[in-house]
């Protein structure tokens, strides 16, 4: 049986380990996100107005309601609800979505016309039905080495720059639920960026929008 691209090698498996790593720090008093931005998509499709804002600026319960959406795409079920995808080298090229990650990631969603080409991008695939908000969070994990014996050390190995991605369904004006779907980018693979790869979130491990998720990272733009 020929397995999808996210499933071949032992490689492209996500260890649970690496994700109970990064969810661990995503408290109000441990974490280090420095950026949250998004948009608001309507029942028709059309844009209904977006944000971005610095992280720690946030009020505590406004942290700790936002820290609940980005935790759930890493401690989401690990190879079954959360799935590795390989950027092919030609899905890397100039012009593709690889690029546009990149670039946000590396900006920390401070380039707002960055972060309103990724919206168009993402209301284009996903359509219209209900209303929903876009969220995508941005962070600088310093991971710190471990001696041969896993106890933690002093000094740090590398920094993790990463971005979470999620959709989540209106419950009400501007109030959002739990994710349906997103992602990671890039993948975290044994402590450390894994770059030609994304983690994508499917909630319940099945459905149409992990397949959405799938087409846009295939998108030239």
């Amino acid at each position: 049986m020929l397995l999808p691209d996210f499933l071949r090698g032992e490689k492209r498996m996500i260890n649970r380990e690496d994700m109970l790593e990064l969810t661990r720090r995503m408290t109000p008093s441990r974490t280090s996100f420095t950026r949250i931005a998004g948009c608001y998509v309507d029942a028709d499709g059309e844009f209904d107005g977006s944000f971005n804002t610095n992280f720690l600026k946030l009020s505590p319960a406004e942290k700790t309601k936002n820290l609940m959406i980005a935790k759930t795409i890493p401690f989401s079920g690990t190879n079954t609800e959360l799935k590795k995808y390989r950027f092919s080298e030609q899905e890397r090229r100039p012009g593709g979505i690889w690029q546009l990650l990149m670039a946000m990631r590396d900006c920390g969603l401070k380039n707002d016309a960055l972060m309103d080409t990724f919206y168009d991008v993402v209301m284009e695939e996903f359509g219209k039905g209900r209303p929903y908000a876009v969220f995508v969070f941005h962070d600088r994990y310093d991971i710190p080495a471990k001696a041969a014996d896993k106890e933690r050390l002093w000094e740090s190995e590398e920094v993790f720059e990463y971005l979470i991605g999620a959709v989540c369904p209106l419950q009400g004006e501007y109030e959002p639920g739990l994710p349906v779907c997103g992602f990671l980018f890039p993948a975290f693979t044994d402590r450390s960026a894994e770059s030609d790869a994304i983690a994508i979130y499917q909630a319940g491990g099945a459905g149409t929008m992990g397949d959405s998720w799938r087409k846009i990272l295939k998108k030239q733009l």
